[in-house]
């Protein structure tokens, strides 16, 4: 594309075409105090990569109560709090059944595991795991939440 179509594309035609990011919230589940902090993490249901239970807000549930339902649905933590606010965000291209990705941007609200059930309604579809930050970073392909993770490292 020669200089002036990129200019034009850059600078009107591409941010008018441009989506906006969906919204959702995830759960950083985490045990244990400092050096033996651990954290949990499932694997999804279509691609079976490493991801923290996610999902998209819950009408009548605040952002944080959000995330602890998913929490309990793709993990099964049960008798426990989400912090009120976000520890951070990150974002990712979501791929959709048709085909097409959409940008979504992820809240992170922390969650201190009290509980952790053995049925919960995702158990026969997903993996979890305990890992330390350092693993977690490593697991996980979003690069913001790598740095999530490496931030509690």
């Amino acid at each position: 594309m020669n200089i002036a179509l990129r200019t034009i594309w850059d600078s009107f035609l591409g941010p008018i075409l441009q989506r906006p990011k969906r919204l959702q919230v995830a759960a950083l589940c985490h045990r244990g105090d400092a050096d033996k902090r651990e954290f949990l993490l499932v694997t999804s249901r279509d691609t079976g990569r490493w991801i923290i239970p996610k999902g998209w807000p819950i009408r009548g549930l605040k952002s944080n109560e959000a995330a602890l339902q998913e929490a309990w649905e793709e993990a099964g933590v049960r008798n426990s709090c989400a912090t009120t606010d976000p520890i951070g965000s990150y974002t990712y291209n979501k791929r959709q059944s048709t085909g097409f990705e959409i940008p979504v941007e992820t809240l992170v609200y922390a969650v201190e595991v009290e509980e952790l059930s053995a049925d919960f309604p995702e158990s026969h579809q997903r993996t979890r795991k305990w890992v330390t930050a350092v693993e977690a970073a490593d697991m996980v392909a979003e690069p913001e939440l790598k740095a999530i993770f490496r931030d509690r490292s």
